[in-house]
């Protein structure tokens, strides 16, 4: 199959299991093909764990959850040394971080030093433990869920740590046509994913992201896109603008939705279209926005037409 086809059959059998969510579910394999990693914040019973799974079936990857909680420990992520009294050593036993798609559920009820167990290895691709460091699968990717900060139980991700994630996607619910078929399909079996087709291989992948990678930006585009990141920097609406680790991140996302969308140049409507999950996340609002992301994530589309092409 040609690797366009197989990455629209990716979408396509993931959008079997999570119904009337075909541009999120673009949106999360945009975000793998990029090398990044993907938060999902979102009430309980949206769809989250599902995408995951779902995304690791068809894509033929290794997968492991955890549950974050308030009593998790580092160890329980990254792995640990057990004595063995027999030959009088130490054993490595790896956490569940060493796979190839990783699930942290809930990752803002867990304490900040929990959660900072993932960031040298979502930043490097490795982690250092007792003193070694051990590289991870590749790829490895990172998809984290959160409940909204008003809930109770939580702990906000800090900055640095938001912004180890290359997007932020919010699921909401389902449209009533799919919601109807989702109540018609049920049969009361937990795991639909289970039985999802494997669309890419290991190679396909790989070249994917290469191919991603070079997809042609011309200098307007460039323009273009420095103007919108100069935007988030200069209007009071915002207390912190894109850093320039942001405007590459919209960039590489940018490159590769023109990627999957059969393009082998990046055009204006490619970097609107991830601008929200790629920018949402890294922006501080001020005044009147403080605290309302939506309301910022309209100011940041409703920029798109101020700038212009």
């Amino acid at each position: 199959m040609e690797i366009h086809g197989a990455i629209d059959g990716a979408v396509a059998e993931v959008g079997t299991v999570l119904l009337g969510k075909e541009a999120h579910i673009r949106l999360a394999v945009c975000c793998l093909l990029s090398r990044g990693h993907l938060l999902i914040e979102d009430l309980p019973g949206m769809g989250k764990t599902t995408l995951s799974h779902a995304l690791a079936a068809v894509l033929g990857l290794s997968y492991k959850r955890v549950q974050f909680t308030n009593d998790l420990l580092p160890a329980d992520i990254l792995g640990v040394s057990v004595y063995d009294p027999g030959d009088a050593s130490f054993t490595f036993h790896p956490g569940p971080v060493f796979t190839q798609l990783l699930l942290a559920d809930e990752i803002n009820r867990t304490t900040p030093r929990a959660q900072s167990a993932l960031l040298e290895a979502m930043a490097e691709g490795q982690v250092t433990i007792e003193g070694e460091t051990r590289p991870l699968p590749e790829p490895f990717f990172v998809i984290a869920t959160q409940n909204p900060i008003h809930q109770s139980g939580t702990y906000p991700l800090p900055e640095s740590q938001l912004d180890r994630f290359l997007m932020r996607l919010r699921l909401g619910y389902p449209d009533p046509q799919a919601e109807r078929q989702m109540l018609l399909n049920n049969t009361g079996q937990r795991g639909p994913e289970a039985a999802l087709h494997r669309c890419l291989s290991p190679q396909e992948l790989e070249a994917s992201r290469v191919a991603a990678a070079a997809v042609h930006v011309a200098d307007g585009l460039l323009d273009y896109l420095q103007r919108l990141v100069a935007f988030t920097r200069e209007r009071p609406e915002f207390a912190v603008g894109l850093s320039p680790r942001g405007a590459l991140a919209l960039l590489n996302c940018a490159r590769t939705w023109a990627f999957m969308n059969r393009r082998q140049h990046v055009v204006p409507e490619d970097v609107q279209a991830v601008l929200a999950a790629v920018a949402a996340h890294r922006l501080v609002p001020s005044g009147d926005y403080a605290g309302d992301g939506h309301a910022l994530v309209d100011l940041l589309q409703r920029s798109v037409d101020v700038i212009g092409p």
